[in-house]
């Protein structure tokens, strides 16, 4: 059996979303998307995907809608 391990973003008020735009998921009302991105810089990339780079990715529904429409024509980003 495999573990899963969680990575994940997490404001100091409880606010977790992933690191996409105010647009990504405004369900429910909620506004305040796209929180993650201003902190963003090359170290933190590096970091990511150092900490992706020996993984498999397990996703929930809507970010799988979200990589469904994406990862077809960008399948040479993903270094898997």
């Amino acid at each position: 059996m495999r573990k899963i391990i969680v990575l994940s973003m997490l404001s100091l008020d409880g606010v977790m979303q992933a690191p996409g735009g105010p647009e990504e998921d405004v369900s429910g009302g909620f506004a305040y998307g796209g929180w993650v991105a201003p902190y963003f810089d090359e170290a933190y990339g590096q970091l990511i995907e150092k900490q992706l780079q020996p993984s498999d990715l397990l996703l929930g529904r809507k970010t799988f809608d979200i990589f469904e429409g994406y990862w077809p024509s960008h399948a040479d980003v993903w270094p898997g």
